[in-house]
């Protein structure tokens, strides 16, 4: 907690409120995100807390094998020189960014631990391009079946699709907004030099909420 370096703590399940509480003890983690952590209910949202930063986003990925879109709640919160991230089940988008730690890429291991922050942030954000391209190629492929062979299974795909789009616009818009939030926070935990690139992260995100909606028009 106390070192001049950066520090990042990545915590895989959130049900063990022992650790929680131990952890949120040792870092002087308000009672309330201790609570919001173990809750994989929450939407996206962003909290100021003086001495920490509270960030909750939903990571999307394509499931393995189905396709399918999976979710799950991350906490993000950063405290001093400290990034700590909640995250309900192993497996995640990070893993790029500890591969630029390892292997001192770039300017995670330069900078402080806001961009460690952004970094993270950036991530769920820029994997929501990949599960789109996903979508893209199955409406694509429901298109040319409802002008070639449309069948019951069809209709079935199509509901699917909506369903996914609804939900994925539903993770990302509240998200834009704490992004947003966190953007304009006077809070001396985020340098100017980070702001930019919270102001990039936040315009990719825009995007991802225009492609969903693109989408959603095409498939109705």
């Amino acid at each position: 907690r106390d070192r001049a370096t950066t520090t990042w703590i990545n915590v895989i399940g959130v049900h063990d409120i022992d650790i929680i509480e131990r952890i949120g003890a040792h870092f002087g983690i308000h009672p309330l995100v201790q609570e919001d952590i173990a809750n994989t209910s929450q939407r996206p949202k962003f909290e100021d807390y003086d001495a920490a930063i509270y960030l909750v986003v939903h990571m999307v990925q394509n499931g393995p094998g189905t396709g399918d879109i999976t979710r799950e709640q991350v906490s993000l919160i950063l405290v001093g020189n400290c990034v700590i991230s909640f995250q309900e089940r192993a497996g995640d988008v990070f893993d790029p960014i500890r591969n630029r730690i390892r292997l001192a890429k770039g300017r995670i291991r330069k900078l402080g631990a806001d961009y460690l922050f952004y970094s993270l942030l950036d991530a769920v954000v820029d994997h929501y391009f990949t599960v789109l391209d996903t979508l893209a190629e199955q409406l694509g492929a429901i298109e040319t079946e409802v002008m070639e062979t449309p069948t019951p299974a069809t209709l079935r795909q199509i509901h699917h699709l909506k369903t996914e789009l609804i939900s994925l616009h539903r993770s990302i818009w509240p998200l834009r907004e704490a992004i947003g939030s966190l953007e304009r926070v006077e809070s001396p935990l985020i340098q100017r030099a980070t702001r930019v690139f919270l102001r990039d992260v936040y315009d990719h995100a825009f995007q991802v909420i225009d492609t969903v909606e693109t989408f959603r028009d095409l498939a109705s």
